[in-house]
């Protein structure tokens, strides 16, 4: 029985290391095979590079092209205020699904009566009224749904005036013409 102790030991010793040589293995393989990003990181990249100004955005897309991963996580981590792990999800995503940069939206207020340049839009807007056998049509691109429904508001109320001063601003007519065509509202 004595001579199988050390034949044995020798087994289990040997045993012992292929797996250990198995485990390690992989290991290599799994850390060898590029990281798959979560189907949503392509959403993630786009609100990470919403969240960047254009000298951000460059600075960081500067620091992913140089491999200098670290320092690119720093630099959202200090822009964005979000932790670290979200920030190296976000570093991760942008690195993944490039994002070009787009500057936020300007804030467009409705254009008020009182303004004085009046939008041009691409179509052509008709306004027709008419009281009994009378009608007037205006057609202009400065017109539209809820423009001319203020002018008509300010007929209806009674402020003639400036609904006709409002109809020439937003379209070329004189201010008899408009005087016409407002009157024919007034009802």
């Amino acid at each position: 029985m004595e001579s199988l102790v050390i034949p044995l030991l020798i087994l289990v010793a040997v045993a012992v290391a292929v797996t250990l040589t198995a485990r390690g293995w992989g290991r290599r393989r799994q850390s060898a095979e590029p990281a798959k990003a979560p189907p949503e990181s392509a959403e993630l990249a786009k609100m990470a590079a919403a969240k960047l100004s254009e000298e951000e955005h460059r600075r960081l897309y500067a620091l992913i092209a140089q491999g200098q991963a670290m320092a690119a996580i720093k630099l959202y981590y200090e822009v964005s205020g979000q932790g670290l792990r979200a920030s190296r999800d976000a570093v991760a995503a942008l690195a993944a699904h490039p994002q070009p940069f787009r500057s936020p939206p300007q804030a467009t207020s409705e254009p008020d009566a009182d303004d004085d340049t009046p939008q041009r839009f691409p179509y052509r807007y008709r306004a027709i009224a008419s009281k009994g056998d009378v009608t007037r049509e205006v057609s202009s691109n400065m017109l539209n749904d809820e423009i001319y429904g203020r002018i008509r508001t300010l007929a209806k109320s009674g402020n003639t005036e400036a609904a006709a001063t409002a109809l020439t601003r937003h379209s070329d007519i004189t201010m008899k013409q408009a005087r016409e065509f407002i009157a024919l509202l007034d009802d």
